[in-house]
């Protein structure tokens, strides 16, 4: 739970783990390429989080009717490939970082990856007494190829059936607040079945809807204890908001149904490294970088889903399967009345 609340958070929290001189020699080469580093290095991690957490938002276009409803406990995972694990680090890009090789650029980890063997680059900083100098440090891995393979997300969610085939959706995750992480998700969406409006509804062997859905992710992780930095309220906080436009088409029958539809996902994650950093080169303490850079990465990608759901009673089960830039699937208990 904590390496996938790290991930859900990321900027910069797996290298502040690793060890105080890494960091200090990242952020003296200077914010610019700390700032690049860390943007190529958390995208895919947080790509793959906007695609988990739009997961399981229906499991029929049949839209309950008025007063009838549906909790649910829901767990998403999205696949990861093999090239969402490693990104491309081209030294051309950045002021003060080269490999000790001279390679022009090499094949790194993401933080959804592992460098095996370890890779080294060389930072150039200017020491306020020796003038130019020079320090190897060790890339940071990601989370490693144990966990890395699926990005989970779970939430609780209820849905309230309306009046002409309208339905009120809401997810959410219970906040977690510990010493040093706060974590909280929601999200809302409204579905609505276009052959409720038609005179043979009750007729037709299929149901018909689209679903607008909006999910809301913000995280704090407090480095005080962590980061090895000298400063004052040092801290990563992440916001993320995702956009779910879908067209869904479903059988109604009276035990087991098939649905599947058409969807779109936009989404945006920032994350911000807050707070005061003294970094320090020799023992000189050099002057402090206040509220260092922000990273952010976007989603914006067609996906399709096939699912089918198992009624009993007031008991269902459903189990769904999304294809897009990062692969999803998804289950669903279910308890309800229509």
């Amino acid at each position: 739970m904590k390496k996938l609340t790290i991930l859900v958070l990321l900027c910069l929290v797996t290298i502040t783990l690793k060890a105080q001189n890494d960091i200090d020699a990242l952020l003296a080469a200077g914010v610019e390429d700390a700032e690049r580093f860390t943007n190529d290095y958390l995208a895919p991690g947080t790509n793959g989080l906007m695609h988990s957490m739009n997961a399981n938002w229906f499991n029929t276009a049949d839209a309950k009717p008025l007063g009838g409803f549906e909790i649910s406990v829901i767990v998403n995972a999205s696949s990861v490939k093999n090239e969402n694990k490693i990104f491309n680090l081209n030294t051309a890009n950045y002021n003060n970082i080269s490999f000790p090789d001279n390679s022009p650029s090499k094949t790194v980890s993401s933080v959804l990856g592992e460098n095996d063997p370890a890779i080294f680059i060389e930072i150039e900083y200017e020491d306020p007494i020796f003038g130019n100098l020079t320090e190897t440090i060790e890339l940071p891995n990601g989370i490693g190829n144990s966990s890395a393979n699926l990005l989970p997300t779970a939430f609780i969610q209820g849905a309230l059936g309306l009046v002409k085939g309208i339905e009120l959706k809401a997810r959410f995750v219970p906040k977690i607040d510990t010493d040093d992480v706060s974590l909280s998700m929601y999200g809302a969406g409204v579905q609505f079945e276009v052959t409720k409006w038609l005179p043979a509804d009750k007729l037709l062997p299929v149901a018909i809807s689209g679903l607008v859905a909006y999910t809301h992710l913000n995280g704090e992780y407090d480095l005080t204890e962590s980061s090895g930095i000298q400063g004052e309220n040092q801290r990563i906080d992440n916001d993320t908001n995702t956009w779910l436009l879908q067209l869904i088409a479903s059988t109604k029958l009276p035990v087991i149904n098939f649905y599947g539809g058409l969807g779109y996902i936009k989404g945006k994650s920032e994350s911000n490294l807050l707070g005061t950093y003294r970094v320090t080169n020799g023992g000189i303490t050099a002057q402090p970088i206040i509220d260092p850079f922000s990273v952010s990465s976007e989603v914006s990608s067609l996906r399709g889903t096939l699912g089918t759901k198992l009624k009993l009673g007031f008991f269902r089960l459903n189990a769904e399967y999304h294809l897009s830039e990062f692969n999803a699937f998804s289950l669903g208990i279910h308890f309800g009345f229509r």
